[in-house]
């Protein structure tokens, strides 16, 4: 059967190459230097693989962990970290950790303005860096589990498993957060001052993920990826996943859209790519780093991964007046590009534009996936269930 493409390739000759290293590998920034010059079809030609990265804050993320059994053997009810609630509804000693949850001691943000919260994704953190944590479960005691408490200092390999398991990650574009109010206002997109004093952006633009597979042709359940400095996988969608969003002829989004839901073994990431943070005023999370490469199969890959930052278009919401009641308006859409200049004009004000993804991580990690992929090290993984779109 022909097909409708000039270039047609198979992520197993792909990966024939890597072995060989002999694939030629770019990151997206490169890539969308690349289309812009020569063309989508030269580009499929030329390309086998360009790579993404984000680093930024990513609250729906956490950790699966066992932490073992010693005699006289617990059934834990309830389970801390650090004095940090995890949830103990799994098994004996099977447990949840989320990034968001705040020490016990530590009083909500929103309470005391400008306090820094401790909190799971710190935790996280800690463990990553080899750090020992105070770990105390309490249980009610039954015949088999009679121990009712347990109190003791566990490192990361201590654990008898680890997984970072974030339900929601990666963000196909998100909102420009501002204030229009005449007080501050502490969010999860950061404090924001009043009177338009700052708009708050995280993406990483043309390097992030899922701008470059907008559709989701090469990137399902079971693609294999950068996660936290080691490697992991896609399980699915993300929770609150817009598979229909209004899009451009790039295929990218007019709002908030497609997200991923992944997984990782903790006991091989990096706490570089791994940081636990805290917002002033609101809480805590944990800055995530994630990349994904994209094999380019025919030249419509190579053009979505072309995307350049200003065809980003990203929606201008006010975090002040209704966004807490869920009538928050779109105020206006700047690109991506516009934002990385440093400051945009919103009613006509000039206002300064603060990331909260860090452009130079979000590179770093693109470039360190390439090199896996170069050196051979790193293999592509086929799909093999396609995550909704369209």
């Amino acid at each position: 059967m022909s097909s409708i493409y000039e270039v047609n390739k198979s992520i197993e000759e792909i990966n024939e190459r890597i072995k060989k290293k002999k694939a030629v590998v770019v990151n997206a920034r490169e890539m969308s230097e690349l289309v812009r010059g020569k063309g989508r079809i030269k580009a499929a030609q030329e390309i086998d693989v360009v790579t993404t990265g984000t680093f930024s804050p990513m609250c729906s993320s956490g950790m699966i962990f066992n932490f073992g059994q010693k005699p006289p053997m617990i059934k834990a009810h309830r389970l801390w970290l650090d004095n940090v609630p995890c949830y103990a509804g799994l098994a004996a000693v099977d447990a949840y950790l989320g990034v968001t949850e705040p020490t016990e001691s530590d009083p909500l943000n929103k309470v005391y303005p400008g306090k820094f919260a401790y909190g799971g994704g710190h935790v996280i953190e800690n463990l990553v860096k080899g750090q020992s944590v105070h770990l105390k479960a309490v249980g009610y005691g039954t015949d088999c589990y009679p121990r009712k408490l347990l109190e003791k200092d566990v490192t990361l390999d201590e654990l008898k498993s680890a997984v970072l398991f974030n339900p929601r990650n990666g963000y196909q574009n998100y909102n420009c957060a501002v204030n229009l109010t005449n007080k501050i206002k502490y969010t999860y997109m950061g404090p924001l001052r009043a009177n338009l004093g700052n708009l708050n952006f995280a993406t990483s633009g043309s390097l992030s993920p899922l701008f470059n597979d907008p559709y989701f042709l090469t990137t399902g359940l079971g693609t294999k990826i950068f996660l936290g400095g080691g490697t992991g996988y896609v399980i699915g969608a993300g929770t609150q996943h817009n598979s229909d969003p209004p899009r451009n002829e790039r295929g990218v989004p007019k709002m908030p859209a497609g997200t991923l839901m992944v997984k990782g073994d903790l006991k091989g990431m990096n706490p570089r790519y791994l940081r636990g943070v805290s917002f002033a005023g609101y809480g805590c999370s944990l800055s995530v780093g994630l990349g994904i490469p994209i094999p380019v199969l025919n030249e419509q890959i190579a053009w979505y991964t072309g995307v350049d930052d200003s065809e980003i278009h990203m929606p201008v919401i006010d975090y002040g007046y209704d966004y807490g009641a869920g009538k928050a308006k779109i105020l206006n859409y700047v690109t991506f590009e516009q934002l990385m200049s440093g400051s945009v004009e919103i009613h006509d004000k000039r206002v300064a534009a603060v990331p909260l993804t860090s452009y130079s991580m979000s590179l770093e990690i693109a470039d360190i996936l390439k090199d896996w992929i170069l050196s051979g090290d790193f293999l592509l993984t086929a799909a093999q269930e396609k995550i909704e779109s369209n």
